[in-house]
């Protein structure tokens, strides 16, 4: 308790929230040439963050309040905007799975060697919209944040990504979310006006009782909306391409987080404010999301490139997310709850030995690596648990999410979506056993010899870092699924129970 006092007498949120934007501003001011102080002073932001995140999370009371670290300021009253944020169980692991990604992605970007003050200060206000969205009760300063977060991603890929596509992904990617936000926020502004609360403030419009008709209506605008960034089927096709283009610590914040970021304003926007129009739609759209979850593990399997294959990957996991969501039941949105955090740091893991391969072989075509363990075993070992984890094994956490998941849609009277479902578990085990075999073992490529060395310790701690939170959410997932239940009971008891 006095820990947990310790921190409301501090803007806890606003410090996480626009301390990266901040130090991002400060990094443009060491000039261009020093940058070992440039990567210093980035890396000491990062892990400021995330030590900001980390005492959140365990500064949470799962029998607490129901949002906690609550800040409210009047920010344009006469239009009923407030900067008021705060964190329940949902969106506390949110913000610790933020920090996590963002330290880990700074420390392996250490080879930006092309402005990298430019790099970091982008990646870190691409943060702060991160953090803001999830911390954010208020629905302006919610799409506020949204676009900050939206913005810096175009910038990030089309100058630092792969030089192939980085142009087209960007803009790909780009008008992709953009179209997706603008659909959201028609739908926000028909609520706030139909309100007649004269706000925007979630909690109120909590209670604002929408008639059926009109969350009917504009449930879908909202929610399929803001599910665009969380690659649902069919408005997924923009994430393997960016994924691909996007340099590696923008590739971990991409499928890491942003596309958390979607499937949380749905969430928060969608279900929690319209939830008769949750009730009325869920029950199809969960058909988008078994597209997504079969189709992506099926074209997964058939890439050639090794971080597409990760990139479609992404979009099968993610559909998992809003298949819990779409479930209607606890138990799916305890564990799609869960499988934000366990396929934010999975992929982040993925992304980052990706991009150490990539950095060393030049390459990413399969038929062409092989032998990594003889050169990089630490890697080799993180990127098996990784797998382990994308194929849902007991005792890590890809199980503790996708057990739940699955068992809640056969709840929901729909186990034939449980059983076609599954189908990508077995195709996952398929193609994460392909990598692992093709990529790790086998022969060492001779035009290798020389070229290809171990990693840096500063990586090999980034990669043991991620790879630990996927072992104790497995071996001890009290760490998170009581936190998560916490935020879960509150949105049932806005769908009446279900």
């Amino acid at each position: 308790m006095a820990f947990l006092q310790f921190l409301n007498d501090w803007p806890v949120l606003s410090l996480i929230t626009f301390l990266p934007a901040v130090g991002g501003m400060a990094l443009l001011l060491i000039p261009g040439d020093r940058k070992d102080t440039i990567y210093k002073v980035a890396l000491g932001l990062g892990a400021a963050v995330f030590l900001l995140s980390l005492l959140v999370y365990l500064g949470f009371e799962v029998e607490g309040a129901r949002y906690q670290f609550i800040e409210k300021y009047n920010w344009l009253p006469q239009l009923g905007i407030s900067y008021h944020v705060a964190v329940d169980g949902i969106s506390a692991p949110l913000v610790l799975l933020t920090g996590i990604v963002m330290f880990t992605g700074v420390i392996i970007s250490q080879r930006i060697d092309e402005r990298p003050r430019e790099f970091f200060a982008f990646l870190f206000l691409l943060a702060t919209g991160v953090f803001g969205v999830f911390v954010a009760l208020d629905m302006f300063a919610l799409f506020f944040f949204y676009e900050i977060a939206v913005f810096p991603m175009y910038l990030l890929i089309a100058i630092w990504g792969w030089k192939q596509t980085r142009e087209y992904a960007a803009m790909k990617l780009t008008m992709y979310l953009f179209i997706g936000s603008v659909v959201s926020l028609v739908g926000a502004l028909a609520m706030y006006f139909s309100s007649g609360l004269k706000t925007f403030d979630m909690l109120a419009l909590e209670g604002a009782n929408f008639p059926p008709e009109f969350q009917i209506l504009w449930f879908p605008f909202i929610f399929i909306g803001f599910a665009v960034l969380g690659g649902i089927f069919p408005f997924h096709n923009w994430s393997p391409d960016g994924h691909v283009a996007a340099p590696t610590a923008v590739s971990m914040f991409h499928a890491g987080v942003l596309m958390k970021l979607g499937a949380f304003a749905a969430l928060r926007v969608g279900i929690m404010l319209l939830p008769e129009g949750a009730k009325f739609h869920l029950p199809w759209i969960i058909l988008l999301t078994l597209v997504n979850v079969v189709y992506g593990a099926y074209i997964a399997m058939v890439q050639t490139d090794f971080k597409y294959v990760i990139g479609f990957s992404s979009v099968s996991h993610m559909g998992l997310v809003v298949m819990g969501f779409a479930s209607l039941t606890p138990e799916g949105y305890i564990g799609a709850g869960v499988q934000m955090v366990s396929h934010g740091i999975m992929t982040a893991l993925f992304f980052a030995v990706v991009g150490m391969i990539y950095d060393q072989t030049h390459t990413r075509e399969l038929s062409k690596l092989g032998g990594m363990v003889q050169k990089m075993p630490f890697v080799t070992f993180a990127f098996i648990i990784g797998g382990l984890v994308s194929m849902g094994m007991p005792g890590l956490s890809g199980f503790v999410a996708e057990f739940p998941i699955f068992m809640g849609v056969w709840l929901s009277d729909k186990p034939w979506i449980a059983i076609v479902g599954a189908i990508s578990i077995v195709i996952t085990a398929a193609y994460i056993i392909r990598l692992i075999r093709r990529v790790f073992f086998g022969e060492f490529p001779a035009e290798f010899e020389g070229h290809v060395h171990d990693v840096k310790p500063s990586e090999k701690f980034a990669l043991g870092l991620l790879t630990l939170v996927l072992i104790l959410i497995g071996v001890l997932p009290g760490v998170i699924v009581p936190m998560v239940e916490a935020g879960v009971d509150h949105v049932f008891a806005l769908l009446g129970g279900m």
